[in-house]
């Protein structure tokens, strides 16, 4: 049974790498031959094992195409993108505001424009105009209204680079099938104030308990982590706050995750069982065991919902669906064949999970703890005991998930063993129960304590915080593969032979040299940003940026999102010289979140802001067989205040023995026509 849910898998990760879904007849196709593999393998012995693992590969892969061609179809048709189109829907989620409006997940239950058809399900933007009548005053969208909208869809579309967060993946494995934003000046209109629906009820309930967390404690600067604690807001978190627990290693338990949903199960669990065995009707009438697993369950769901019912919440609460079954029926699956079992329920249900680094990180971690936790069983009790323990796991997980964070994210927090060592008890069993018990008790001393208390650990988390990250280029999949191989060597037991093995098999991924380009090459990566501009250029032994992407809002830009992620993944540590062609946004807005990120040897702008070097015509510089030159502006250009800033951008050309590259930023004609 285990290779043949390890086989569905595969398929079902094959289908997700494909470019495009195969037909439905060949579709259909593959399932018939599953089903006739399937039958051959019970009619013969010796190939029977092979043929039903290459089955259950096809059934996987057919499976995941089924289900893909199924969400495709509820599509935003090409000829109404971009045409406003009048339609009532409800809020059906959770608002979260930005710099310039809000943003929300919209059910479409009518078309009013004649021959317009929408995706059942879109995200909506409604911006901040700059006149008053395109704001509605001092109003705001709650989950469970019904709205009449005029609406400007576009079909979903996320930025094309290497190692960036895919956007458009995003949206189709949450059924967001199209976004749009709503038209000033054109019909919006409240309809009803709530539609009763058990699923509007619940995000109904959640945004009353983001009031009462922001009524509360209106400028407390950790507000927003506890309401991501309670409800799963993690929109409520700022950035700089994010950047600390990705600094730290803690960025897991700062949202609703697996992690959460686990403990808070297991409490109820405990205290549900303690109990019960102290009344001997309640005992007679079902067995404590019994009541702790379903209390246990009936919590993980109830948590579930009130984060949203996010799709990390949902994996947590499959996993433990089979877990609670198995263990209600009195079967001993092991643990092996549990975690398996919810692999398959997970991917059953929803086969875009494999694109979700979370997906892969708490399946390992879950059988990283199942490894490390089977040897102890029946060892020795007493705290120090506890303490090794708890000891074991920190250090099971840190190694076990290495290979796949270097893989994923390039980038690994060298003090993640402390700060989680302190966080993951406090924020499990302390903070993040006293956000859930506020949320049913709106005490407000609760919540004082818990914002205290978290204070204290945010506290030691900035401590760490100016420890070293370990950064390193993207390791190729083999590399990944044969560490992930090792990783099990390291952990087994004390006095085991050949345990040093694990390490040799790690060190190929760890040291793995970043891919240069030759002496007198260069390699230029003009990066997808949007409207915008951003350029990584390559040499032998220099890295150059033109440009750093748009500025997307107070709390997100280019440079955060995709500029530092790729120059991370590219294995540079250095830019030798940044060049920032003018001040307008789509170009500058990314400055910052590379100038913290990493070091810049010189800076050169047109922009009299920013700290550097002026771009001069004539400025001139050689690297590694590859030459360099600034053809615009002119010196005299300075001069005049009157200039527009598209034509003060710089304009770099490269050139080396096989060509050139001329990247002119947003001049316009008259000095397009000068060069």
């Amino acid at each position: 049974m285990r290779g043949n849910i390890l086989a569905f898998a595969i398929g079902i990760g094959l289908l997700q790498l494909q470019e495009s879904l195969p037909a439905p007849p060949l579709t259909i196709s593959l399932l018939l031959a599953a089903l006739l593999l399937f039958w051959l393998a019970r009619r013969r012995r010796l190939p029977a094992r092979l043929l039903a693992l290459f089955a259950c590969a096809l059934l996987g892969f057919a499976w995941a195409a089924l289900r893909a061609e199924q969400r495709l179809l509820d599509c935003l048709p090409p000829e109404w993108e971009g045409r406003d189109v009048q339609a009532v829907g409800v809020v059906a989620a959770l608002p979260h505001g930005f710099e310039r409006g809000e943003r929300f997940e919209f059910v479409v239950e009518s078309v009013e424009t004649p021959g317009a058809r929408l995706p059942e399900r879109m995200m909506l933007s409604w911006y901040r105009g700059s006149q008053e009548d395109e704001w509605r005053d001092g109003l705001a969208v709650r989950p469970g209204e019904r709205w009449r909208f005029t609406l400007r869809p576009k079909r979903p579309h996320g930025n094309a680079n290497e190692h960036g967060f895919d956007y458009e993946a995003w949206l189709f494995e949450r059924g967001l099938r199209a976004t749009a934003y709503v038209r000033p000046h054109a019909v919006a209109q409240l309809l009803d104030d709530f539609v009763m629906q058990p699923d509007y009820v619940v995000e109904r309930w959640r945004d009353r308990i983001r009031g009462s967390f922001f009524a509360v404690l209106p400028d407390a600067p950790y507000v927003g982590i506890l309401a991501a604690l309670a409800i799963g807001d993690e929109q409520a978190i700022p950035s700089d706050q994010w950047r600390l627990f990705r600094l730290t290693g803690v960025t897991h338990l700062m949202s609703i995750s697996g992690l959460h949903v686990t403990m808070v199960a297991a409490l109820f669990a405990g205290l549900i069982g303690w109990s019960w065995r102290r009344s001997e009707r309640l005992v007679l009438f079902l067995p404590a065991p019994k009541a702790a697993i379903a209390a246990g369950w009936l919590a993980a769901f109830g948590y579930s919902l009130l984060a949203g019912f996010a799709v990390p919440a949902q994996r947590t609460v499959y996993m433990l669906t089979v877990v609670a079954l198995a263990l209600w029926s009195e079967r001993n699956l092991g643990p092996s064949r549990s975690l398996l079992l919810a692999l398959l329920v997970v991917l059953l249900l929803d086969p875009w999970a494999v694109l979700a680094p979370g997906f892969w990180l708490s399946f390992a971690a879950v059988g990283l703890l199942f490894f490390v936790g089977t040897g102890r069983i029946g060892g020795e009790r007493g705290w120090r005991a506890a303490l090794a323990g708890w000891g074991a796991t920190q250090w099971a997980v840190t190694i076990g998930t290495l290979p796949l964070l270097l893989l994923m994210f390039q980038q690994f927090s060298l003090v993640s063993p402390a700060a989680n060592a302190l966080a993951v008890p406090l924020v499990s069993f302390v903070i993040a129960p006293l956000a859930l018990l506020f949320s049913v008790i709106p005490w407000p001393l609760l919540l004082q304590v818990d914002h205290w208390l978290l204070s204290g650990l945010m506290a030691f988390l900035e401590w760490l915080a100016v420890w070293p990250v370990w950064e390193q280029a993207s390791p190729p999949l083999l590399a990944t593969l044969v560490a992930l191989l090792g990783v099990p060597c390291l952990l087994l037991p004390k006095g085991f032979p050949g345990r040093w093995v694990g390490l040799c098999l790690l060190l190929p991924m760890l040291l793995w040299p970043a891919p240069r380009p030759a002496v007198g090459e260069a390699w230029v990566d003009v990066l997808d940003v949007g409207q915008g501009l951003a350029v990584v250029v390559r040499t032998a032994a220099h890295n150059l940026l033109y440009d750093t992407g748009p500025l997307y809002s107070a709390e997100s830009d280019a440079g955060q999102r995709i500029v530092v992620p790729f120059l991370r993944a590219a294995g540079i540590r250095q830019v030798d010289t940044l060049i920032v062609t003018h001040s307008d946004k789509d170009h500058s807005g990314g400055v910052v979140a590379v100038q913290e990120a990493l070091p810049i040897a010189r800076t050169l702008s047109s922009v009299p802001e920013l700290a550097g070097g002026r771009c001069v015509a004539g400025q001139e510089w050689d690297w590694d067989g590859v030459r360099f030159a600034i053809l615009h502006p002119v010196a005299d250009a300075y001069q005049h205040r009157v200039v527009k800033t598209n034509n003060m951008s710089c304009v770099l050309r490269i050139e080396n023995a096989f060509g050139s590259v001329l990247l002119t930023s947003d001049i316009e004609a008259r000095d397009e026509r000068s060069l």
